[in-house]
């Protein structure tokens, strides 16, 4: 089968590999026919990502379709379209046993630990495919990026009415603003790149932006009665914005970062206990964001349209990845098929 090798920074290799020969009772035999491509996946492909080891087929924002399945209680038989849930979890660790299986201890995120699916056949956990009717080969594949977003609102709970920055209008941050739509927030978008800000406005419906290199506490400020914003989610990745985002939480507020820096996040500690700030991460989602996510997109509450802006068959991926990290190409999600 055709398999994309991430052989070591900056370069891909197309070869053949063998299908899967097998697969255990509670696994399925799936075949690949979308993968989204994130900011893991670039960031491996620049050198930047800290839990991934070369070589390394990327590749964990799935839309699928299952070739064989055995008996099983979740109703999937063979035909069925599916997101896949890429986060292989142990079931027995601390976190596993508390609900929190997207940080379990030995967690293996397919593409990143473990190999993913640029091939075009691969073997999963029957539990960790979510089935839906309605939606395309395309919204399952945004499924996974989506529940990013979703599982970051979903453990800070914000309040309808509160004030909510969004720093960072990428792929992730998007997500972000999309969940925070369903709370009934208050959403204020931040970034440097000023055509990602109009998109987020444009296209998602986000009423206040602010341009990072204008005075962005003034403006917050302004925009919040002098309160500023009760909740902070930093989706940059960049260690420089995450440090300066404790200066835009207000006091008694919730922080969180969503995005992952290779490096060391400091702050000043007497401002940090004079506000009280509560400082969270969030890390992948549970098979619950994975439901809220459909449920949404089915609904019509989350509309995917605006978001896979490039495209590419599998056998020009190679060529056409190192443009999708280009900010003048403005991607917001880049498509493989198979």
């Amino acid at each position: 089968m055709k398999t994309i090798f991430l052989d070591q920074p900056g370069q891909f290799r197309l070869t053949e590999t063998q299908e899967p020969a097998g697969f255990a009772s509670d696994e399925a035999l799936v075949r690949v026919r979308r993968i989204g491509i994130c900011g893991t996946d670039l960031k491996a492909f620049e050198g930047k990502m800290p839990f991934i080891e070369y070589p390394r087929i990327l590749g964990h924002e799935l839309g699928v379709e299952i070739v064989e399945v055995g008996p099983n209680d979740r109703g999937l038989k063979a035909g069925d379209l599916v997101s896949i849930e890429p986060y292989l979890n142990c079931g027995t660790c601390i976190a596993c046993r508390r609900g929190k299986a997207n940080c379990c201890t030995s967690l293996k995120v397919l593409g990143v630990h473990t190999d993913g699916g640029m091939r075009e056949f691969i073997t999963v956990p029957v539990h960790k495919l979510h089935k839906s009717e309605k939606l395309t080969i395309d919204q399952l594949a945004l499924v996974e990026t989506l529940v990013i977003g979703a599982h970051a609102v979903r453990r800070a709970q914000p309040d309808p009415g509160e004030f909510l920055l969004v720093i960072g209008a990428g792929p992730i941050g998007l997500t972000v603003i999309e969940a925070a739509k369903a709370s009934g927030a208050e959403i204020i978008v931040m970034d440097i790149n000023q055509d990602r800000l109009n998109f987020a406005q444009q296209q998602l419906g986000v009423e206040h932006a602010v341009n990072v290199a204008n005075n962005p506490v003034e403006h917050l400020m302004e925009m919040t009665s002098g309160d500023m914003p009760t909740q902070v989610y930093d989706a940059t990745g960049n260690l420089q914005s995450m440090n300066r985002s404790f200066d835009y939480l207000a006091a008694g507020g919730k922080l969180v970062f969503v995005g992952l820096v290779k490096d060391d996040v400091t702050f000043h500690d007497p401002e940090f206990h004079r506000r009280e700030m509560t400082v969270m991460s969030s890390r992948n989602g549970t098979s619950d964001d994975f439901r809220w996510v459909i449920d949404k997109v089915e609904s019509g509450a989350i509309d995917t349209r605006p978001w896979i802006t490039h495209r590419a068959p599998f056998e020009q991926m190679i060529e056409q990845f190192p443009g999708w990290l280009d900010p003048a190409n403005r991607v917001i999600k880049a498509v493989v098929e198979l």
